[in-house]
């Protein structure tokens, strides 16, 4: 049975020098509110084209936290673009990354940026872990 959890975080973003490719590199803090409460790393590559608000980016990120209640660990893995300013977002939670009493944790996050602040909701379930 799926689980919904619902919330903000606040995000702490530090550029990095870009390297020779001219990847972008950004370092992320995040702060969650709401539903799940607790704190992230994360690390993203972005790319932009020579045609305005056209992008891509990838980024890994590590959760420590407590989920409705459950506490442990979770990864999750980004991928974006940006089509001439139509965003397309996907967060999934990493197979098997769940810890604590969130082993077996799978699903899928969405985040919505309005007003310059964040919120996510997340469709989740936690299956016994093998």
């Amino acid at each position: 049975m799926n689980t919904r959890a619902s919330g903000t975080f606040e995000v702490k973003a530090t550029p990095q020098a870009p390297g020779d490719s001219g990847i972008g590199r950004i370092l992320i803090d995040k702060q969650f509110q709401g539903d799940l409460k607790g704190t992230s790393k994360v690390e993203m590559l972005a790319i932009g084209t020579a045609v305005e608000g056209s992008a891509g980016y990838v980024a890994m990120e590590q959760v420590t936290g407590t989920l409705n209640g459950q506490t442990g660990t979770f990864a999750l893995q980004h991928s974006g673009t940006m089509t001439r300013g139509a965003p397309q977002l996907s967060v999934t939670v990493v197979p098997d990354s769940g810890t604590g009493e969130l082993k077996g944790l799978s699903g899928r996050m969405s985040i919505v940026i309005a007003d310059g602040k964040h919120s996510y909701e997340f469709e989740y379930t936690i299956a016994d872990a093998p």
